[in-house]
């Protein structure tokens, strides 16, 4: 899905450094911690040989660090043709911020390779994972205690698990060794929930917002999710699992599809799950036979809704196409996909803004719920589950003794069920959005120079940032 901008726009690093100017001069601290704050500490960059089909091909690759105030440093590592060293750099500043708006303690990092997947065989893109984990793996840059990647665009379970086996081997006595990275498989130290946390963090994030009622009505909205007429950009993992929850479980209609060949629109509601067996047969959204398909997708973003959930790339609404948006309040699912001129404009139109380091914190909450469990060595619920099934059956039966009435199956099932793995998983990242946006939305509404969630999210973040660096002496 490439953005043909015909004029100069903000790139994604000077969004990033934008916003945190405009977050930072309502800081009271010094303009040296500031800058501090702001720079990336360090890029690692590395080319690598390997080969494949007779010839050894060449392939760059980064993994940049920005802020050791907390260690590990935590980010994902993308595998695109896009990935150069402003992006990582400016993706690593985001996982600061992010970490430290919903108290996840890790440092940011992002790496990236630049490659396209689909051009790779999977047992080619086996070996090219190796030896890039085997070049980070050797300067510390994937470590249980120092650096822990995880998944991002163009990579997932299997690209972590392979990183997790070659560190393995290459530190065969490390005892913690399944934590060096996450959002691997379950069957290989993952945990449940990591797949759909991105997306599942981002229906939590519209639950809480819509508890609001004074949010909502600056949304120019009334009333709950359910109803709710949402188009989203992007039905790969986060896009998918937010569309699917958002319509299953919370009544929304998800109205517009957009994806890299084109969109899918249908007043009525897409069934998310037919489209997204559709996409993984066909390869693209063209010929679907629900809905009128638009050829121009990216044509869907101004189209008129309550909610616009950009979940692809990064500027995808920009100055161009912002003064036509019609969405009274946009989510952003992926990382800057909204740029600073953007953002400037849509804020002038009365346009709610959710921001990335707030919304898609899901990933990186179940991240480290993951590099706990595999620290600790067990699952998440293996002690309690059965003691809290025993004290609701007995409490179940007293209460049955006490009314003289049964209770029915059903409830007996639901209620007396002990939290599995997945419950908890849940119940933690449902925790930690709903705590997030709270502090993010206090010193929005509290604070009278911040006038929007984006700053105010900065502010909260380069607070707590500060705070750790003034503890370790600076």
């Amino acid at each position: 899905m490439s953005l043909q901008h015909t004029e100069r726009e903000t790139t994604f690093r000077e969004s990033v450094d934008i916003m945190f100017e405009r977050a930072a001069a309502h800081l009271d601290i010094s303009d040296g911690l500031k800058e501090k704050i702001k720079v990336c500490n360090s890029v690692y960059t590395v080319r690598f040989g390997v080969r494949l089909r007779g010839d050894i091909h060449t392939f760059v690759g980064y993994r940049a660090v920005h802020s050791e105030h907390m260690e590990p440093v935590k980010g994902g590592i993308r595998y695109a043709m896009s990935v150069d060293q402003d992006e990582v750099e400016a993706l690593a500043a985001l996982m600061t911020y992010k970490c430290a708006l919903v108290q996840v303690p890790f440092g940011g990092s992002k790496g990236g390779l630049r490659i396209n997947p689909k051009d790779w065989e999977e047992d080619e893109l086996e070996r090219i994972t190796r030896r890039f984990t085997f070049e980070l793996a050797k300067r510390d840059l994937i470590h249980p205690s120092q650096n822990v990647p995880a998944p991002d665009m163009g990579t997932g379970e299997r690209e972590m698990a392979w990183m997790a086996d070659q560190y393995r081997r290459m530190h065969p006595t490390d005892i913690d060794s399944l934590a060096c990275v996450t959002g691997k498989p379950q069957s290989a130290g993952g945990i449940a929930g990591r797949v759909e946390a991105t997306g599942r963090g981002v229906q939590y994030a519209l639950q809480e917002f819509f508890r609001h009622d004074e949010d909502v009505r600056d949304a120019k909205l009334e009333g709950k999710l359910e109803g709710k007429r949402i188009i989203v950009q992007g039905l790969g993992n986060v896009g998918y699992h937010a569309a699917k929850f958002l319509q299953e479980e919370d009544g929304a209609i998800i109205i517009g599809v957009i994806e890299r060949d084109g969109g899918v629109y249908d007043e009525k509601g897409i069934n998310i799950e037919q489209l997204k067996q559709y996409i993984n047969n066909s390869g693209g959204v063209q010929g679907y036979h629900h809905g009128m398909c638009v050829k121009e997708g990216e044509k869907l973003l101004t189209e008129d809704c309550d909610i616009l959930i950009p979940a692809a790339i990064e500027g995808s609404i920009w100055r161009g196409n912002a003064p036509d948006v019609k969405a009274k309040l946009i989510i952003e699912a992926a990382n800057g996909p909204i740029t600073a001129n953007a953002d400037t404009i849509l804020r002038e139109k009365g346009v709610i803004i959710i921001p990335d380091m707030y919304a898609n914190a899901g990933g990186v909450t179940v991240s480290y719920f993951e590099w706990v469990k595999n620290l600790s060595h067990i699952r998440f619920g293996r002690m309690q589950r059965r003691q809290d099934e025993k004290q609701k059956t007995l409490l179940l039966k007293e209460l049955e003794g006490m009314l003289g009435k049964s209770f029915s199956p059903t409830f007996i099932e639901q209620f007396g069920k002990g939290a599995d793995e997945i419950d908890l998983v849940r119940s933690g990242l449902d925790d930690t959005m709903r705590s997030a946006y709270q502090q993010m939305r206090k010193y929005w509404r509290e604070v009278d120079a911040i006038e929007d969630m984006r700053t105010a999210a900065y502010y909260a973040s380069l607070k707590d940032v500060a705070h750790s660096y003034r503890s370790l002496g600076l």
